[in-house]
């Protein structure tokens, strides 16, 4: 039988965690000499190299990537051990690894996630923002348990995973509340030569909107373009135009931006998606995200 050496697993942990091998070895109190010749040591019992030179940086492989998450779960695993050995309480919480696709709003997200935080077992939430492009890679690495995103995988991706559809909705505008009243009368024809700030063109919501703005023969004035959510409702709060958002999350937007809603269109449709490796959904909490997506948040079974 083979033996994993947990020294060596240790020091690898700490690398990462420490990212770096200068604060790792300050950590454990080696010189960086001797850290290094036992990842080295480590990475040939595995057969697999751990880490990678980017620049001055090492970071970790796929194959790091994993073994950490691993080497995260069994250190974790020994401090229980020693805190049940001392007779103290121990609450483990499952962990959760969420990859959100930097297109999502943040409201959005949270409205998704939070089914996770109410199932009976506890559940810790380790969530990443990136492009779905590298969070569909670290997803095929198994680095994350699913992926939220706006749109299902792209056929340019060759990955095996698969796209549950959360649900959908329409899209509201929002401005300040003297703008709103402003374009409230006529609408939608009243987007027309309206300051407009949007999303990025690389966007499903950006095409959706140019493709019904072009049906309806309205040329707004787009004076902003941005791919943070965030950044472009906080330009919208001070007046420097028009912005779109899911109407499931429309009161949210009015209560924390203080803007008022101009219109709503169900002719434009956001759609969210949970890609993970499984077909068939297992992770209880990813079972609680997707059920309440449909049945709570989008009511695609009401």
């Amino acid at each position: 039988m083979e033996w994993l050496n947990y020294h060596h697993l240790l020091y690898f942990w700490l690398v990462v965690r420490e990212q770096g091998l200068a604060p790792a070895s300050a950590r454990l109190r080696l010189a960086q000499s001797t850290v290094s010749g036992q990842i080295r040591a480590f990475e040939q019992t595995l057969g697999e190299k751990l880490f990678t030179r980017v620049g001055r940086r090492l970071v970790p492989t796929e194959v790091g990537h994993l073994v950490y998450r691993y080497a995260d779960e069994i250190f974790s695993l020994g401090h229980e051990l020693q805190a049940a050995i001392k007779g103290q309480p121990i609450s483990r919480p499952h962990r959760l690894f969420v990859g959100i696709a930097d297109v999502v709003p943040k409201l959005v997200a949270h409205r998704l996630l939070e089914p996770a935080l109410s199932i009976s077992d506890p559940v810790r939430l380790v969530c990443s923002e990136d492009k779905p492009e590298r969070l569909l890679t670290a997803l095929a690495a198994h680095e994350l348990d699913i992926v939220i995103s706006d749109a299902p995988i792209p056929p340019s991706i060759s990955i095996r995973a698969f796209s549950h559809l959360l649900g959908e909705c329409g899209v509201t505008f929002f401005a300040t509340s003297k703008m709103a009243a402003a374009c409230r009368k006529g609408f939608p024809k009243s987007l027309d030569g309206a300051p407009m700030l949007l999303p990025t063109e690389n966007t499903t919501l950006r095409r959706s909107l140019d493709q019904w703005f072009a049906s309806l023969g309205i040329i707004p004035n787009v004076v902003g373009e941005f791919e943070d959510s965030a950044l472009l409702k906080v330009f919208g709060q001070t007046g420097q135009g028009v912005f779109p958002a899911p109407s499931i999350i429309a009161n949210e937007i009015e209560q924390q931006y203080k803007v008022r809603i101009v219109g709503r269109t169900d002719e434009v449709r956001e759609r969210f998606y949970a890609i993970s490796v499984e077909r068939r959904l297992k992770h209880p909490a990813v079972v609680a995200i997707c059920d309440a997506a449909k049945q709570e948040i989008f009511g695609l079974n009401k």
